[in-house]
């Protein structure tokens, strides 16, 4: 699979991020490495929180002195608090968390009577718990600055009601649920909880069970009759994160290329 392209330093699309501090959580790949990469064009300063340290630093090393690398699993608390403290002990700040942490790419399509109840419960671990763990932990210091912007990750494979996917589906179902009832909790404090649901993306990681032709399939039952790739998420993912949507909370916002508007 080619590897997906991230925007050029130098030319940030949206103004209003320089020196905001942006926790992106699995932000060692994929859609998360891509969004690092573009607040950092904008001047903000990404956290890339991953699991795969590895992964984390060459996506820091990528950008440069503006990131910070932290090894974080989200499913654990002390990982999560202990990325957080860290970030706020470098940066002095936090203002902006991307929860981009999730199992996907790696599961394999299978009724859900099948799905063995570990790997169900790994997922919601993850996926649910995972989003709740690093939105509460950078929550303080959010409502101490009055200001905040949470971008929560779902999946427009929730609109389409995706079969053989059920952990998956249902993870990412409870994340709209979530971010509603984030939103109405967080609005006192200044803190905008908003949610991408992203269409079948191709990025740099492979996939057992999405082919270069399950690719094609869904790009034809789009409106865009071509693949989606991380960089057609960057304007949503800006835009939720800029203090020009100050007003804006509780939203899910499909980008799919019109696969699921109907």
């Amino acid at each position: 699979m080619p590897v997906a392209s991230v925007p050029e330093p130098g030319s940030p699309p949206i103004g209003g991020l320089e020196g905001r501090v942006a926790i992106v959580t699995g932000g060692g790949q994929g859609i998360g490495r891509a969004a690092a990469h573009a607040f950092a064009a904008c001047g903000a300063l990404p956290v890339i929180a991953d699991v795969n340290a590895d992964k984390a630093a060459a996506v820091a090393a990528e950008i440069g002195p503006a990131a910070l690398a932290l090894p974080t699993d989200v499913a654990d608390p002390a990982s999560v608090e202990a990325m957080t403290e860290t970030a706020l002990r470098d940066r002095g700040r936090i203002d902006i968390l991307f929860n981009s942490a999730a199992i996907f790419s790696t599961l394999k399509m299978r009724p859900f009577w099948e799905i063995p109840l570990d790997e169900w419960r790994r997922v919601l671990d993850i996926n649910v718990t995972g989003t709740m763990l690093a939105t509460r932990a950078v929550v303080p210091a959010m409502r101490a600055a009055g200001w905040g912007r949470v971008i929560n990750v779902s999946s427009a494979a929730v609109n389409r009601g995706r079969e053989r996917y059920l952990h998956y589906i249902a993870s990412k179902s409870a994340v709209i649920g979530m971010t509603r009832s984030m939103a109405r909790e967080l609005g006192g404090f200044g803190i905008a909880v908003n949610c991408i649901l992203p269409g079948a993306t191709m990025t740099e990681i492979p996939r057992e069970t999405t082919t270069a032709e399950g690719f094609k399939a869904f790009a034809q039952s789009q409106c865009f009759k071509r693949t989606e790739t991380p960089d057609d998420l960057i304007g949503c993912i800006l835009f939720l994160a800029s203090p020009q949507t100050g007003f804006l909370t509780g939203q899910s916002l499909t980008v799919d290329g019109g696969g699921s508007h109907l």
